[in-house]
């Protein structure tokens, strides 16, 4: 099939690659002409597991331009993957995903059919909102092309999306009209079948069972995504509130998490305690929902609650080094990891940055390392002052504390010992429950985490 994807950004990329890796003609727009030429490049502006394989082993059947024009006119599905960033009221701003709708509805053709598909993760009837912009414009330009409308949201973990769009754990589909439902099946079927050969550093995981294709109304697909999103920065929360009453009484959040998670019923995902939720989606898509829930009188409260609790994470993290240190004014703080999670270079609404600004207000002195993220990390931070280090451990000399913020796998192999070296106070405040907390007391640290 003739696919058209338009944004690149972290979804559009990952579902056109994929799609194009399963067997489709892919077309992806993007407007941005550093990530285009990158793209042109094979070279992938994002930091994805498996990603620069897939381009270099889907080049004949994948391209990318600026025109929509030239992807949109002659395809059979039209994927909308561009950014719905939070408004001021929380609420997600759909202008990116109307504008994409009004450019492509500009150059379909007369008395051809297209299915278009939206893939962005957007408020409760935006999927009806893009029907109306494009037939708005299709009867301006008096053109009779036949079309298909469907919501399509991605459940994507960014680190792993590749591994998520081949191997899903289920595909949602919302849509009124059949055609539109029988389309979205032909473009995912070597994946709801799992016909395709697996890319070989992306494995078909073992004991994988087929896909199952998940149809209702597009009302029904968009609130799927935000209520799956907003359930998981629950469960996140959950034990995190657990793990400061753990503190309270001794026990271990580590044990409690793995106790309960052996439930089939709650599972084990989701719970590990440390500093909170981030990312482009969580907070992005609570705040979306507690908007919704404004937009109808109807007070959700434990949601409120969810990131009531993850701001307090980021304020236990200063709290922490206040009562080992007492003084923040003056002090050297190194930070260990500047994205959201490991394995991704994305650091939007990444808790580190909280955490530094806070540090910085207190009269801190801030050094940082990452192993990717550092350019990421400036561009958010510009103006604060801050030392990047490429070094972790020319980072952490004469450092006061050190404090681990994401859980690279990288981290779990420094050398404690010379790490300790380098440092002038040894207190290691692991804001991941990450590491094992021996290895880092027989290096001669003060080790804390959250609920041990």
């Amino acid at each position: 099939m003739n696919v058209t994807v338009i944004g690149c950004g972290y979804v559009g990329l990952t579902t056109g690659v994929a799609l194009a890796y399963i067997g489709h003609q892919v077309i992806g727009v993007e407007k941005n002409p550093e990530k285009l030429e990158l793209l042109r490049q094979k070279q992938s502006p994002i930091h994805e597991a498996g990603m620069d394989e897939m381009l270099d082993s889907i080049e004949t059947r994948i391209s990318f331009t600026n025109n929509t024009q030239e992807a949109a006119e002659d395809a059979d599905l039209i994927l909308i993957a561009v950014g719905t960033p939070p408004k001021e009221n929380g609420d997600a701003d759909t202008s990116y995903v109307e504008t994409a709708a009004a450019e492509i509805a500009s150059v379909l053709k007369d008395k051809h059919h297209y299915t278009i598909i939206v893939k962005s993760t957007v408020p409760i009837g935006a999927n009806h909102k893009v029907a109306n912009v494009i037939q708005r414009v299709l009867a301006t330009r008096k053109i009779k092309a036949q079309v298909y409308f469907a919501s399509n949201p991605e459940f994507l973990r960014e680190g792993k999306a590749l591994t998520d769009m081949l191997y899903p754990d289920r595909i949602v589909v919302g849509a009124e009209q059949e055609e539109a439902i029988e389309s979205i099946r032909r473009l995912y079927r070597p994946i709801l079948e799992q016909t395709f050969t697996p890319p070989k550093s992306l494995k078909r995981p073992q004991n994988y069972f087929l896909p199952p294709l998940v149809t209702t109304n597009t009302t029904s697909a968009e609130m799927t995504k935000y209520a799956a999103n907003a359930f998981l920065a629950l469960k996140i929360s959950y034990i995190n509130e657990i793990a400061g009453l753990c503190e309270k009484v001794g026990a271990d959040v580590n044990e409690v998490a793995r106790g309960i998670g052996l439930d089939p019923r709650i599972g084990a995902r989701f719970l590990h305690s440390g500093i909170g939720w981030g990312g482009s989606c969580f907070p992005k898509d609570t705040l979306a929902l507690l908007a919704l829930g404004e937009n109808y009188n109807y007070g959700m409260p434990i949601i409120q609650a969810a990131q009531t609790v993850n701001n307090r994470q980021r304020r236990l993290v200063i709290e922490k080094l206040q009562a080992n240190l007492k003084v923040l004014r003056g002090k050297t703080i190194g930070i260990l990891g500047l994205t959201f999670k490991a394995d991704t270079d994305d650091v939007r609404e990444a808790p580190s940055l909280d955490i530094i600004k806070m540090l910085i207000a207190s009269g801190a002195i801030v050094k940082a390392h990452d192993p990717i993220a550092i350019d990421n990390a400036k561009e958010l931070l510009a103006g604060e002052e801050i030392e990047f280090v490429a070094d972790p451990y020319e980072m952490a000399r004469d450092c006061d504390a050190l404090v681990l913020l994401t859980e690279w796998n990288c981290f779990s192999h420094l050398d404690f010992e010379k790490l300790y070296q380098q440092v002038k106070t040894p207190f290691f405040l692991d804001g991941r429950n990450f590491l094992n907390p021996e290895q880092l007391r027989k290096a001669g640290f003060v080790y804390e985490g959250f609920g041990r």
